[in-house]
C-alpha cells in the first residue's frame, strides 16, 4: 500500500440514500478508462441491498456488504476482518456506509486507533 487510504463514513436515513451518495462521489472519482484501475476504490456497506444498487459494478470498485448491526459493537470483528482484507488489496479510496449513526463517533474513534491510524486518512463524514 502506498499511503494512507482516504476514507469517508457515509450515513443516512436509508440504504438507498447512502448508496446514491456514494455512487455520486464515485462518478466523480472514476476515470473514463475504468477497467485500467482495478480495485482502486473499496466500499463497505452495512445492511442488505434494497434491489438494484446505483453503485457501479466496474473493476475499480470492490463492494462488500456486511450484515446489519452496529459496526463498532456487535459487528466490530466482522468489520475489522473485512477492512483488513480490503486494505491488503491496496485501495486508494474507501467508503463505509453506516446504517445507524448513533455510534458514528465511536466508530470514527476506533478507526483512528492503531493500526488504522497509520492506514486510513479519515475525511469528513458524508451525511445524506
Amino acid at each position: 500500500m502506498r499511503g494512507r487510504v482516504a476514507t469517508t463514513l457515509v450515513t443516512g436515513a436509508s440504504a438507498a440514500a447512502r448508496e446514491a451518495a456514494i455512487a455520486k462521489r464515485l462518478a466523480a472519482l472514476l476515470p473514463e478508462q475504468a477497467a485500467a484501475a482495478e480495485g482502486r476504490i473499496a466500499v463497505i456497506l452495512e445492511g442488505l441491498a434494497s434491489g438494484s444498487s446505483p453503485i457501479p459494478e466496474l473493476p475499480p470498485v470492490r463492494l462488500v456488504r456486511l450484515a446489519p448491526g452496529c459496526m463498532c459493537c456487535a459487528g466490530n470483528l466482522v468489520l475489522r476482518v473485512t477492512l483488513n482484507r480490503l486494505l491488503r488489496q491496496g485501495p486508494e479510496r474507501l467508503f463505509i456506509g453506516v446504517a445507524n449513526s448513533e455510534h458514528l463517533d465511536q466508530l470514527r474513534s476506533w478507526l483512528q486507533q492503531a493500526p488504522y491510524d497509520q492506514l486510513l486518512a479519515l475525511e469528513p463524514d458524508l451525511r445524506t
